[in-house]
């Protein structure tokens, strides 16, 4: 059974102070904590290639899972939309270099935003069964600083630059369960990139969130016969402060499971889920957790995790 083993991680030390860069845009300190959501976004340094952050990240995993051998990696799957210099070759490759990974290592890029981690997560999941294959390592990274006008303020607020590492393989900690997955391409310009600068219609995105992510959980649990009572927690991407108290209200009493905490990352894209993954669900009692991603695209996935016995050390 292959599922989530751990995860590894990496923030860049380098933040921008967003309260003052949204007083600098007319923007109130209230409207930063209580609609955006963060209050500080790390950004990578300028000389940083997507592969450094991604690499940095399964460094991580490697130094908290010491059990996890490099040479039995069968495969790493790298999502990101911001990849290194102009995308070719493709950006996992340079990463199997850099990692020092063996030439027997499969490696290859999906090109999804903030949907990218739950797509990933089966991707990898049904690649490795598929092929026989024990362990894989599925990265997030893409860095939309590289993206950013600095006049805009519509982006400029959001996005904070991260990578994660995920170790798939036997013997889980977290088995992945039910999912379901949604595009709609007729608001492909409302998040978009022309002439190497991101675009935003937030307003748009806003109007998709609210009113597609909450009924495409339920519909979910409903198909496995669940009630949004029998999730212990909500790991949803984290896109704004505004969107995700959006969708935990269409959920009443159990809003509060609705899990927020970007104050110091902002919207990390495809890296925002395993963030909140990493630091707060290997812990404690837990046992069904639900993962939702949804932004470019558009596009959106959910899926339903389970807790199974703990092995390893990591």
């Amino acid at each position: 059974m292959i599922g989530i083993k751990a995860i590894g991680s990496y923030v860049p030390n380098r933040h921008i102070d967003n309260i003052k860069q949204g007083l600098a845009f007319g923007e109130t300190e209230e409207f930063i904590r209580n609609k955006i959501g963060a209050t500080s976004l790390p950004r990578k340094e300028e000389n940083e290639q997507t592969s450094d952050l991604a690499a940095q990240a399964v460094q991580a995993l490697f130094k908290k899972c010491p059990e996890l051998d490099k040479r039995e990696i069968d495969a790493i799957v790298l999502v990101t939309q911001n990849p290194d210099e102009e995308g070719l070759p493709h950006t996992s490759a340079i990463l199997q270099k850099k990692l020092d990974l063996p030439a027997k290592t499969a490696a290859f890029d999906v090109s999804l935003g903030c949907s990218g981690y739950v797509y990933g997560l089966f991707i990898l999941k049904g690649f490795l069964e598929a092929s026989g294959l024990k362990n894989g390592i599925l990265i997030t990274a893409d860095p939309y600083s590289k993206i950013l006008a600095p006049e805009d303020r519509v982006t400029s607020l959001l996005f904070g630059d991260a990578a994660t590492a995920t170790w798939l393989g036997d013997s889980p900690v977290w088995g992945l369960d039910a999912v379901g997955y949604g595009t709609d391409g007729s608001g492909a310009d409302y998040l978009k990139v022309n002439q190497r600068r991101l675009h935003m219609n937030g307003r748009q995105v806003f109007n998709f969130a609210a009113t597609q992510v909450a009924p495409h959980i339920k519909q979910l649990l409903e198909k496995q016969g669940l009630s949004p009572a029998d999730i212990d927690l909500y790991v949803l991407h984290q896109g704004s402060s505004a969107i995700l108290d959006n969708i935990a209200k269409s959920f009443g009493e159990l809003g509060g499971r609705f899990l927020k905490d970007m104050i110091d990352t902002g919207n990390t894209v495809s890296s925002s889920i395993p963030l909140l993954l990493e630091k707060r669900v290997f812990e404690g009692n837990l046992r069904r957790i639900l993962i939702c991603g949804f932004g470019v695209g558009l596009s959106w996935a959910t899926a339903i995790l389970s807790k199974l016995p703990r092995r390893g050390t990591c």
